[in-house]
Order: structure tokens, then C-alpha cells, then sequence
């Protein structure tokens, strides 16, 4: 047995299915392996580029909740790795990437793809990163990076060179330095102490506006955010990576916060009395209350990220759902509901703005009708993606999930292209679900298109064939384009934000999938039914309008004039951004519909 192929049989021992890796001579050695591993496992599954092999595993990731695996060659590989490593480091996703090196006796040498790969990898998997110099590391290396990635929740990478893997493997002898090793990741529930949750209870008890902010470590203790919000009379907000963690059909979940959040979720934080966060490091401060407005708790999983982001009272380590319950004995019913009433109608007063804004006509098609469309249409176990960028706007403010939905974006990193790898991800861990990847014309340039390939080479093994990408066809970096207006106070760099128009249906058509351009509103239904009755990957090449602005929910009529008087100075499309602005704010302001 070679090195490589005891890699492989332990990662089948740790219950990996899936390796997203692509080819390259530095894991040439691991590459014979799955060769005369035949049908055992871990299945390869080849990406296009290495960087969307590591977003293809935080997308399976984030979906199934196991450790994703990915893998590369030497050098250039292992550099093309980092961006979906550090995507998967900075949302808190478990994460193996397991990486080629020059042989042993040419490092030092300056020698062909050499890279200082334990430098390089020092940040991005700072919990741990070791090269196996000699086959007895094994399995101990191995298993610790399986296991530090699972508790940690957070990247790790272990290096093999070339030559190692060639070797005959040696298990670790009953010897002095010699370091044994087992499998399996305990399971466990840490709770705060007795303590800290009464005085928890004490400042929740007292309040009486309260507000709550769930994140992703919130998904697994629906049951208890819901109970503590009916004792407490709360309103409950989410940050972006929670969107799925509460359904939007409660009345009382005001939906996400921050720039790409509600208005309702805006209005909760300003006039709140009492704040609980949970599983969430929301990192802006400016969406939460002022500093000395409210009391607040925080519930963590990780010590060291309690007491960011807010002057928070208690902070409480420990599971989300263990140290709810054993908070609610804890917490008093509150018999006014008055707030909650007044929450409950903000948020409902927003999804009317919503329905309102969607129907705001553009030229050609208003990116927020493409996606406000789809709300109704979302099967109850589809799987949805959405990219960096404006398409990020309408994914959480136009789509409300209900029970049994997933879905994420690039959370804290916020990078482009991550949209379509992580919904072929998605589709390894769950075959059997539809999935849906939201993504502008940006990130389908930059990344996209090529990955239809690997969702053409794969989707005929998948249970369940639909996968549907939109594409947000308008043209223009849009994000960057209205954030230069809004903060730089600068009209459009058209050498910098704009983009050729590309057939992105006609070109999923050469791939074998199928593919429609969208150019009219009347048309933006029947192709989303289309697609999602589809027997293989669908792309809809929906033409929007880059004029329909992504309004953050704080913004007031002064800043819809400041941004005005900017693009006045000489924006290529002046006129249509005027007119889309006050078009889209005017809905929050009509009269009918408890606005001012």
C-alpha cells in the first residue's frame, strides 16, 4: 500500500464521499490511487479551475453539514485553492484541502512550481496546517485535520509531496515520537453556566421591546428561537448566512438586517429596548441599536467570538439550541404586545413595499420582478445560491423561505463566483433537491460559464436533474457601480463597470443543457416554470435593468437626492437611474400602506 492510497482509504473511513478537486502532476501519486481505488471512494469529482473545486466544497459544506474535502496540485493549484478556502474560513465551514508538493529532495531548490506552501497556507488554515515528510505522520495528520475542520467549523490542509506519496506506507510504530492516531469526531453540546443564564434572563425578563438577531448557528434550535420569541414578545431579524435558520412566513420575523436587509428588520433595531443575539457575528454595528439604547445578550458556540460587534451585557458561550432551553424555564411571558403587534406590521407593511417594487416597470426587465417572481415558485426543498453583487440584494430581500429551504451566499468574505460552484456542491450533497443559483453577469463571466460545464458532465447522476442558474443580465458591475454613486458620490467608470453582453442561454445549449433569453416581463414566469420542470440544468438569461437601484432600508429621501446629484455629474445612464430611484423609494412612501 502506498501513501496515497492509505490518504484515500482513511478519508473512506472518515466517511468522505467527495473529493472536489482538479488534476496536476504534484498529486500525481494520489491521482494512480483513485485510479486502483475503481468504485471505493472518495469519488473525484472534477471542477473546471481549483478555486471553484474549493467553492464546490464549502458548497457542499454549507448543505450538508459535513466536511467538505478538496484537493490540487502543487504550486499554481494550490494557489488557485485560496479564494474558496478563505470563503469557507470566514463563514465558519468545515473544510480539507489536501494539497501537492515538490518532491522532498528539490525544495529549497527554486524548482519548477515550488511555493512555500506552509506560508502560504499559515492564514488561511491557522488551526492547523502540516506537511507529511514521512509516511509515518499518518494517519495522525490526517485525522487531526478531519477533526480540528469538523469542531472548529473552519479550514485545515494537510501537505503531501510528490515523492511521500509514492512511498510504502508505515503505520506509526509503539515508539518513542512516534505519534498513534483514531478516527471520529465526538459529539457535544456545550452549555453556559447556571449563573450567566439567569442574568441573562434578568436583562431579557426586564425589556420590553425586545429584539432578536439569529445567524447561522441558530439553524438547528428553531423550536427554542421560536419559544423565547412568543414569551418575549421579540421580533426576530437574520443576518445573511441565517436566512434559512427561521421561516419568513412567521409574522414576527422581520427578515434580514443590515445594507441588503428590511426596512422592518431596520425599524426593529432603531426603536428596540432589549437585544438577543443568536449564532450570529453580524459584523455591522451601524444596523444595531445605538450603544446606549439597549441591554443585550449574546449566545455563541465559539469563546472568542462573544462580546464583538455591540456593548453586549451577557455573553453566554455555548450551543444554541442547549442554551435556549435551558434559558426559557428562565424567561417571564410578557403580557403587552404591544410591540410585538407594531413589529409584526412593519413587516408585514414591508413585503407590500416588496410586492409594490417588483412591480415598479424598468427597461428592460426590473431584476427585482425576475426574483420576487420566483418567491412563489420555490419548490419547498429547493437549495438557493445567490453571488456578490446586486443579485445578493434581491436573494434577501425578495425571497421569503419557508420551512424545509435552504440556502447561502459568500457571507463575510463577500466574493464574486461562488454562486453556480456552490449550488453543483449543493447538488453532490443533496441529489435528490432542485437548486438554484442567483447570480449576475459579472460573476457568470468571471467564473460561471465554465462550471456549466462540470454541471453538464455530472447532472445525469443526480436523482433529481434540476438546476437552475439566472442570470442577471444588465450589463454592468452593478454592486460597485451604485456603491461609487452612493459613497464616492461618483458617477459611473464605464471602462471599469461595464460588461459585453453575452448569450449565456445559447452558450448552456452547446454544453447539453437547456437555456432561454428573457427580455420581456410577461415572459419572466413561464421561463421560471420552465426551468423548473426541467429534466437537466436550466440557464435563464434574464435581461435587467442596471438602473433599478439596490436602496438600502435606512436610506431617506436626502440620500436619494445625494445619489441623484452625483450621477447628475455625468453617468451614462443619468436619466433612467433618477427615474428607477425615486420610482422604487416612492413605494415605501404611498399612502394606504403605513407609510409616511
Amino acid at each position: 500500500m502506498k501513501v496515497s492510497d492509505y490518504v484515500l482509504g482513511r478519508l473512506r473511513e472518515w466517511e468522505v464521499e467527495y473529493v472536489f478537486a482538479y488534476p496536476g502532476d504534484g498529486i500525481n501519486g494520489l491521482l494512480a490511487a483513485w485510479g486502483r481505488a475503481e468504485e471505493e471512494g472518495p469519488r473525484f469529482v472534477q471542477a473546471r479551475h481549483e478555486e471553484m473545486a474549493a467553492f464546490q466544497a464549502v458548497g457542499y459544506a454549507k448543505f450538508s453539514g459535513r466536511t467538505g474535502v478538496c484537493c490540487a496540485t502543487s504550486g499554481p493549484g494550490a494557489i488557485h485553492l485560496l479564494n474558496g478556502l478563505y470563503d469557507a474560513k470566514l463563514d465558519h465551514v468545515p473544510v480539507v484541502a489536501i494539497v501537492g508538493q515538490t518532491d522532498r529532495t528539490a525544495m529549497g531548490g527554486s524548482y519548477q512550481q515550488e511555493v512555500d506552501l506552509l506560508s502560504l497556507y499559515k492564514d488561511v488554515a491557522s488551526e492547523f496546517c502540516e506537511m507529511v515528510t514521512v509516511p509515518a505522520q499518518l494517519p495522525n495528520v490526517l485525522d487531526r485535520a478531519m477533526r480540528i475542520a469538523a469542531t472548529r467549523r473552519t479550514v485545515t490542509a494537510v501537505i503531501i509531496p510528490a515523492d511521500v506519496q509514492e512511498l510504502d506506507h508505515e503505520p506509526p510504530a509503539h515508539a518513542f515520537k512516534q505519534v498513534p492516531s483514531s478516527l471520529g469526531v465526538p459529539r457535544y453540546a456545550p452549555v453556559p453556566a447556571e449563573q450567566d443564564l439567569a442574568r441573562a434572563a434578568e436583562v431579557l425578563n426586564a425589556g420590553e421591546k425586545v429584539a432578536m438577531l439569529i445567524g447561522q448557528g441558530a439553524r438547528h434550535a428553531r423550536a427554542e428561537v421560536e419559544q423565547v420569541a412568543d414569551l418575549l414578545g421579540a421580533g426576530v431579524a437574520k443576518a445573511l448566512l441565517g436566512k434559512d435558520a427561521l421561516p419568513d412566513t412567521l409574522p414576527y420575523v422581520t427578515g434580514s438586517i443590515g445594507l441588503l436587509g428590511t426596512r422592518a428588520s431596520y425599524e426593529m433595531m432603531r426603536d428596540c429596548d432589549t437585544l438577543l443575539v443568536v449564532g450570529s457575528s453580524f459584523p455591522y454595528t451601524q444596523f444595531l441599536p445605538e450603544f446606549d439604547q439597549a441591554r443585550a445578550v449574546q449566545i455563541d458556540l465559539d469563546p472568542s467570538m462573544v462580546g464583538l460587534r455591540y456593548p453586549f451585557e451577557v455573553n453566554l458561550v455555548g450551543d444554541a439550541g442547549e442554551s435556549l432551553r435551558r434559558l426559557l424555564p428562565m424567561l417571564e411571558h410578557k403580557a403587552d404586545r404591544t410591540w410585538r403587534k407594531t413589529v409584526e406590521e412593519n413587516a408585514a407593511r414591508w413585503w407590500e413595499v416588496m410586492q409594490r417594487r417588483a412591480e415598479v416597470s424598468a427597461d428592460p426587465i426590473n431584476p427585482e420582478y425576475v426574483v420576487h417572481t420566483l418567491d412563489e415558485l420555490l419548490p419547498d426543498n429547493a437549495i438557493v445560491a445567490a453571488d456578490s453583487g446586486s443579485a445578493a440584494n434581491w436573494y434577501a430581500r425578495h425571497l421569503r423561505f419557508r420551512e424545509g429551504i435552504r440556502g447561502s451566499l459568500s457571507g463575510t468574505l463577500a466574493t464574486m463566483g461562488p454562486g453556480v460552484p456552490y449550488v453543483i456542491g449543493a447538488k453532490f450533497a443533496h441529489p435528490d433537491r432542485p437548486a438554484i443559483a442567483i447570480v449576475g453577469d459579472g460573476a457568470m463571466q468571471m467564473n460561471g460559464l465554465a462550471e456549466l460545464i462540470t454541471a453538464a458532465k455530472y447532472y445525469q447522476e443526480w436523482a433529481d436533474p434540476r438546476l437552475v442558474v439566472a442570470v442577471l443580465n444588465n450589463h454592468d458591475l452593478n454592486q460597485v457601480t451604485w456603491e461609487m454613486r452612493a459613497m464616492q458620490g461618483a458617477p459611473q467608470f464605464e471602462a471599469s463597470q461595464s460588461l459585453p453582453d453575452v448569450r449565456y442561454a445559447d452558450i448552456a445549449s452547446t454544453f447539453g443543457l437547456y437555456g432561454a433569453r428573457v427580455e420581456r416581463p410577461e415572459d419572466v414566469e413561464p421561463v421560471w416554470r420552465q426551468a423548473l420542470a426541467a429534466d437537466r440544468p436550466f440557464v435563464i438569461d434574464f435581461r435587467t435593468d442596471p438602473a433599478v437601484p439596490p436602496i438600502p432600508p435606512h436610506a431617506d429621501w436626502d440620500q436619494v437626492k445625494a445619489t441623484a446629484k452625483s450621477v447628475l455629474k455625468g453617468d451614462s445612464d443619468r436619466g433612467s437611474v433618477v427615474r428607477q430611484g425615486v420610482k422604487a423609494k416612492l413605494q415605501e412612501f404611498l399612502p394606504g400602506h403605513g407609510g409616511k
